[in-house]
């Protein structure tokens, strides 16, 4: 079905592989493409609880986009690049209404980083590299890059990390508060789905009104104590709610039915 990622679903996680391994996995346009698709699948699938995004092989998550196919374009074709790719991938991403953790195994590099900074949070395995080096290459990162690492991270460092086009590695990320957890490469996986199951144990029909709440937050001219309250009412005419509500006043374990 695609060419350029693999998925898988069980568990009610849907696992999306970038997998260009003589290419570190870097981004090109039809992978772009194919990871907005397998995206949309995943959440529209109503078993799908949780994805998890990572990259094939323990070298990189993904090392960066396919610089060949943008090399010789114009201002006007750099700015749909960066356009589209944020409409399809990168914002696409950070608003879908299923939690997207971003395992990061090895390089993640200009819009390797970006796309897990897109993700609504990240793992990390030790032998990672993150990094933003695009001013090295006389380009801004166009990805999201400017505007989610500073929120992630504190504007002083994001600014140093984009200026110096420098690598952090897991562990200083993991000091930044860009991953929350780093572990070895052999149990990277294995942890992204412990904590997506925790993840699904709970409603998500209120995980994903969080989302735009935590979201509406980062939004300018947007109000993110209103969109709280509207979200937060929206709950109460849910099957999720009346359920959980039940199940605590009974005692019991919650069965969600994710309406």
């Amino acid at each position: 079905m695609y060419t350029n990622i693999l998925t898988t679903q069980g568990n009610g996680i849907s696992t999306i592989t970038i997998n260009r391994p003589s290419k570190l996995n870097a981004l090109n346009k039809e992978t772009i493409q194919e990871l907005h698709a397998a995206f949309r699948v995943a959440d529209l699938d109503h078993d799908t609880k949780v994805i998890i995004v990572t990259g094939s092989g323990d070298k990189a998550f993904v090392a960066g986009a396919d610089i060949s196919e943008f090399s010789d374009f114009s201002v006007n074709e750099g700015g749909q690049l960066a356009a589209k790719g944020q409409e399809l991938l990168f914002d696409y991403v950070a608003n879908l209404s299923t939690p997207v953790i971003a395992a990061v195994n090895g390089f993640a590099l200009g819009g390797g980083l970006e796309l897990a900074m897109a993700a609504h949070f990240r793992i990390a395995s030790a032998n990672a590299k993150m990094g933003l080096p695009e001013v090295s290459l006389g380009v801004i990162p166009g990805y999201g890059g400017t505007q989610r690492l500073p929120q992630l991270i504190g504007k002083g460092r994001a600014m140093e990390m984009i200026m110096t086009a420098g690598m952090i590695d897991a562990n200083q990320a993991l000091q930044f508060g860009l991953v929350n957890h780093v572990t070895s490469s052999e149990e990277l996986i294995a942890l992204a789905e412990k904590i997506a199951g925790k993840i699904q144990r709970n409603s998500s029909v209120a995980i994903s009104a969080a989302i735009t709440a935590v979201n509406a937050g980062y939004k300018d001219g947007v109000n993110g104590f209103t969109t709280e309250i509207e979200q937060f009412g929206n709950c109460f005419g849910t099957e999720d709610f009346k359920e959980g509500t039940t199940a605590f006043l009974e005692k019991r374990k919650a069965n969600f039915p994710g309406k």
